[in-house]
């Protein structure tokens, strides 16, 4: 057994382009009003080449290169997460097993519960290493997703996101040590949102920011049973909770602070700046990630805030329908250098700003993604555009359609002379 388990490595993809919130708004006649309790920038955007199983491989090939091949021959579980699946029975993780080149002696599984799937699919893995049963074993995580939203979905268009967040875990947690049994649960049944079919979400707003709320207190609550002396106020150096959009997380900031740490109401404004906005400057310009989202806000604080010193994180996950944890972790100044490496703000400074036009034209495409066509014909040629203004700093895999129901894809390589992400 061994208390020493967590984030060994961490990367996101978020897409070749994004399109500007202001745009969006502007675009669809959005009251302008509301852009602030946003508190968005951009929003990342997928191309008709790109679906769950390019994102995840795209996240996490430039992880695997960092630790490189021995290292990686060592993960024996995949587990993907996603609300985006692409067959009843065969799971994103198949694909991606194949186009990563992981070990044939490898489990290969795919988990589902909403934007809280990647979170369960950690603490299992977790456990498996901290049993000791198979030593210097590593457990690769990868939660992937794309968004289906057009016009239909009003103000929620411009919060979502598209991309993937992986997450490797081992006895060698150089991002994040997780705090052994220091975790709070909280689940129930209700239909906040849901995808009933592969071309479209259905979400109840107001009933999942009231779910999204009563979960955070209540899972909380219940890590202070289990962490004697767990103080909201003080136990915590940063905080970063599933974002579905920047401004919902500041209003669980506060609400926080008035349920379980009164005294500092006065000062939660300056509290939120030092301690929880790190962690929304990434989701701010990409959107919600689904159950990379927590992930995407961790990456974010080890960028921006500074942990030299070590700093305990306390995070939330959240996914409708609803379960949720709150769960804590140790970062340090290797945490910050690690998650520096993968070069992650470059990345998305890179990505190519669409024109409204652009983005309206690619939507169409975008919502077949999931549909199980038996063949289909994606042409990377007919989003050489973007990509050329992207211009790719490592090869990417994209998607290049279905062929008597398989998916097909192919790599797109980075030219001469190119730039990969990350480097040493």
């Amino acid at each position: 057994m061994t208390d020493t388990v967590g984030i060994e490595a961490l990367n996101v993809y978020c897409g070749t382009a994004s399109i500007t919130v202001p745009a969006l708004f502007a675009a669809r006649g959005l009251d302008p009003a509301r852009m602030a309790n946003l508190a968005m920038t951009a929003r990342s955007v997928a191309l008709p080449c790109e679906d769950p199983v390019t994102h995840a491989v795209n996240a996490a090939r430039p992880l695997l290169a960092a630790i490189g091949p021995e290292a990686a021959a060592r993960i024996e579980v995949l587990v993907t997460s996603t609300e985006s699946g692409i067959d009843y029975s065969k799971s994103v993780a198949s694909y991606v097993h194949e186009h990563l080149g992981l070990s044939p002696r490898c489990r290969v599984v795919e988990v589902k519960q909403a934007c809280y799937a990647a979170t369960a699919a950690l603490q299992l893995g977790a456990g498996y290493l901290a049993s000791g049963i198979s030593p210097d074993a590593k457990v690769l995580v990868i939660a992937t997703d794309v968004a289906l939203v057009d016009q239909d979905a009003y103000y929620t268009e411009p919060a979502m996101g598209t991309g993937a967040a992986a997450v490797l875990l081992s006895t060698e947690p150089h991002v994040l040590t997780l705090d052994p049994g220091a975790f709070g649960l909280h689940s129930f049944q209700t239909l906040d949102s849901a995808r009933p079919g592969p071309t479209f979400d259905i979400a109840d707003s107001d009933r999942s920011l009231f779910a999204y709320l009563d979960c955070l207190s209540n899972s909380f609550r219940a890590y202070t049973e289990r962490v004697e002396g767990a103080d909201f106020a003080e136990t915590f150096d940063y905080l970063a909770f599933h974002t579905p959009f920047a401004g919902m997380v500041r209003a669980a900031h506060r609400k926080m602070t008035r349920e379980f740490a009164k005294d500092r109401l006065a000062a939660v404004d300056d509290d939120f700046a030092a301690r929880v906005a790190p962690a929304l400057v990434y989701p701010a310009q990409v959107g919600n990630l689904c159950s990379g989202s927590v992930y995407l806000a961790l990456a974010s604080l080890l960028d921006n805030g500074d942990v030299a010193d070590g700093a305990r994180v306390g995070l939330y996950s959240y996914g409708s329908g609803c379960a949720a944890e709150f769960f804590s972790g140790v970062a340090d100044a290797d945490s910050a250098a690690a998650v520096g490496r993968m070069r992650i703000r470059e990345q998305l400074d890179a990505r190519v700003e669409l024109e409204f036009a652009e983005y309206g034209d690619l939507l169409p495409a975008n919502r077949l993604c999931l549909v199980p066509d038996p063949d289909r014909r994606v042409d990377v040629d007919d989003h050489r555009a973007i990509l050329d203004r992207y211009g790719l700093r490592r090869d990417l895999l994209l998607y290049t359609g279905t062929k008597d129901y398989g998916r097909t894809y192919e790599w797109a390589t980075a030219g001469e002379g190119s730039n990969p992400w990350p480097t040493s």
